[in-house]
């Protein structure tokens, strides 16, 4: 009896010691993905809502869905920030993991549901450094993890310097890429006035391995920009510092 007193209490350990493996198993992902939207003083209501409306169009689209199944693990974990400024970054969707056309709709129908939650002067390296925080402190472990900040506007006026947050990211193994905003709806702002906004981006903002950069204007709606970005990002990208040909 005592033997099988010693063998039960050895088979519980095993399963004591074994469940919360096959919970961080089960949490696994080919890419960990922050999607860092633009809320800044800049843009209005309509304009978040037309945003948002872009990204659950590309994040349900066929073509994404297609490169999420072709990965090793066939899913991936994304979740949706508005920033603004350095007081002002606010997670619209927390992590989900995606893995086909029912955990997408999901996410899209959870991105189009909150109100604004993001207000203020742009403060990048403020989003920046949520982004990474929101990926170190999840319990899911990506293959890879990126963080992809959309703005009409490579400059940063308050909080953290851009710069610092942005290798500090790439120190933890982080990716940035970026969207470059020319264009919402009907309306274009046109070009920001003394800078190249896409060279702003390549030299600012985006770093790593396969980084790169992605514009939104007249010649490309912003849902069919924000699809390709995602397929690049969720297939790894192509060439680190590059802006991808429209």
């Amino acid at each position: 009896m005592a033997g099988m007193a010693v063998l039960r209490t050895a088979i519980l350990g095993v399963l004591v010691s074994w469940t919360p493996l096959a919970s961080a198993q089960e949490q696994e992902v080919d890419l960990e993905l922050v999607l860092l939207a633009d809320a800044s003083s800049s843009i209005d209501n309509a304009e978040i809502l037309f945003q948002r409306q872009g990204y659950a169009t590309a994040i349900t689209h066929s073509e994404v869905l297609n490169a999420i199944a072709g990965g090793l693990l066939q899913r991936i974990a994304v979740t949706y920030v508005e920033w603004g400024d350095q007081t002002s970054q606010e997670v619209v969707v927390p992590w989900t993991i995606i893995d086909g056309p029912g955990s997408a709709a999901a996410f899209a129908e959870a991105l189009l549901a909150q109100p604004r939650l993001a207000y203020g002067r742009n403060a990048i390296g403020s989003a920046i450094r949520k982004a990474r925080e929101l990926i170190e402190t999840n319990d899911i472990r990506g293959l890879r993890k990126v963080i992809d900040l959309s703005a009409d506007s490579a400059n940063s006026w308050n909080g953290p310097p851009l710069s610092t947050m942005r290798h500090e990211a790439d120190r933890a193994g982080i990716v940035i890429n970026g969207l470059a905003i020319l264009c919402r709806a009907d309306a274009c702002s046109g070009r920001p006035v003394g800078y190249d906004l896409e060279g702003a981006f390549a030299d600012r903002i985006i770093i790593g391995p396969g980084s790169f950069v992605v514009t939104v204007d007249g010649e490309t709606s912003f849902a069919d920009a924000v699809r390709r970005k995602l397929v690049l990002e969720i297939a790894i990208g192509e060439g680190a510092g590059r802006t991808v040909p429209r």
